[in-house]
């Protein structure tokens, strides 16, 4: 009976086509070697997705690392320095739905390889503007932007189709340790670029030779199309298998919806909503913290006598280094122990994932609102509750994902991270850098001019960051009230 039903089966299987990857296109463009061993192939693909990802945020944090000589040399307020990150972040998140539409219905590797070109390009070329073109540097760091999001958003969905739900959150969570690697990796390259050239300009001539191996990488290990392994994905052919020959037009036109169809349902799912909300408190706070942090530590040594002023042509990038490992550490061990945490939790809990991310948030959010007000008087002390603070946060990175490919059909899932992608970034780092800069000006302005209210300016528009992480908590407990209905839907 399985071999009659195979033979019935085959023709309807070989003429479906489902979302960017259609099932007799799937067979044709893996190599030899992963035709015989696709195991081997899917880890390869994986290596690359990370090596990409680890670059990608690399350039992201490129900037806060040297933003003391950046601001020094493009002689900026706080409110103009605060720019820089907010243009990247806009340009960032305006572009993610238009990749997550195109990586929805067209090529992902194709796209993929454009954006590693583009923000390679484009990040050489701003290490020549010099100190009279502002805007064309603050331009060039929109353009990279653009060139990220569309990484950020088709990688994930790849490997969604490479595992399957149990193999997925462990995958996931080694592309997504490479965030904070990336991200520590950023400072540490620019702060020991800027101090052995004595020019900060060199930080941005690094990257782009290792885009052009990323590049070279997925055009030869990744195949063009890749053929989804969820369970999700098994459901839907068994499903065509007992369609009358009659109803099989009526299947190829549901796989053929709108983008504003697919929004239109994805804000119809509460889980879905509520827990891009908590990522966008997320992205507030980490936004923030990672352009500021190393300034906020810089001021806090010079109010104590630790260090002096900068005056030099290149200056103490100490507390670039030291943040650099911090994230490095705290996103390691964070992103590990949250995916362990949840594997182990789903067992007894169907509503840990979204339980352990509020609690991770209430948490961090009093780590860094302690580390604020012991920064005056210990900088030690400011060190140990900031790294606390950055482990919880990243705690939530890839069980925030994994909420998302569960509770979303496959289909939409490019659109919906794209979506996620938008909304945490116009309501959290888009705007967190540049209003704390404005804030620390508007501080400033009112009170006595001295190195001392420079300090107290910024810890105090810092202390922002610590309530909205107490209303990200919010919205994963609120998460946790939807997500079993919201599961049960989508698969």
């Amino acid at each position: 009976e399985r071999e009659d039903a195979g033979l019935l089966l085959q023709p309807l299987l070989e003429g479906q086509n489902y979302g960017a990857a259609a099932a007799d296109e799937t067979q044709r463009p893996s190599v030899s070697t992963s035709r015989n061993n696709p195991a081997k192939r899917d880890c390869l693909v994986v290596a690359v997705l990370c090596f990409g990802n680890l670059i990608n945020f690399i350039d992201w944090f490129i900037v806060p690392g040297i933003l003391l000589d950046i601001q020094k040399y493009f002689r900026l307020s706080d409110g103009k320095t605060g720019l820089l990150q907010t243009v990247f972040t806009l340009c960032y998140m305006l572009a993610a739905p238009i990749f997550g539409y195109l990586g929805d219905r067209y090529n992902r590797k194709t796209i993929l390889g454009a954006g590693i070109l583009f923000w390679s390009g484009v990040t050489l070329g701003s290490s020549f503007v010099t100190e009279s073109h502002y805007r064309i540097f603050v331009l060039s760091r929109g353009l990279v932007g653009i060139g990220s999001a569309s990484y950020s958003t088709i990688a994930p969905i790849i490997i969604a189709d490479l595992f399957e739900e149990g193999k997925r959150t462990t995958v996931l969570s080694i592309f997504y340790i490479f965030i904070p690697v990336g991200s520590g990796c950023g400072y540490m390259l620019a702060a020991g670029m800027a101090k052995s050239t004595g020019d900060w300009h060199w930080a941005f001539r690094v990257t782009p030779c290792m885009g052009g191996l990323a590049l070279l990488l997925l055009i030869l290990l990744v195949p063009r199309k890749i053929k989804r392994k969820t369970a999700a994905h098994k459901t839907l052919s068994l499903s065509v298998k007992i369609q009358r020959a009659d109803e099989k037009p009526d299947i190829q036109r549901t796989a053929k919806t709108t983008w504003c169809e697919d929004v239109g349902s994805l804000t119809k799912n509460c889980s879905f909503v509520c827990s891009s909300l908590g990522l966008t408190s997320m992205a507030f706070v980490t936004g923030a913290l990672g352009m500021w942090m190393p300034l906020f530590l810089y001021r806090a040594q010079v109010v104590q006598g630790i260090v002096s002023l900068c005056l030099q042509e290149s200056c103490n990038s100490s507390n670039s280094l030291i943040f650099g490992g911090i994230t490095i550490a705290t996103g390691i061990l964070g992103i590990t122990t949250g995916a362990e945490a949840a594997r182990r939790l789903r067992k007894t809990n169907n509503k840990a994932d979204p339980l352990i991310c509020a609690t991770s948030m209430f948490i961090s959010a009093l780590c860094l609102y302690i580390a604020l007000i012991v920064a005056e008087i210990n900088i030690l002390s400011a060190f140990i509750f900031i790294a606390f603070g950055v482990l919880f946060l990243s705690v939530n990175w890839v069980i925030v994902t994994d909420i998302l490919l569960y509770v979303v059909t496959p289909r939409r899932q490019s659109t919906a991270i794209a979506l996620q992608i938008l909304m945490s970034h116009l309501l959290g780092d888009a705007g967190s850098p540049y209003l704390i800069g404005v804030v620390s000006n508007i501080i400033q302005a009112k009170n006595i001019k001295s190195f001392l209210w420079i300090f107290r300016s910024m810890q105090y528009s810092f202390t922002i960051c610590a309530f909205v992480g107490v209303f990200g908590g919010g919205f994963f407990l609120l998460t946790s009230f939807f997500i079993e209905e919201d599961r049960k839907k989508a698969q």
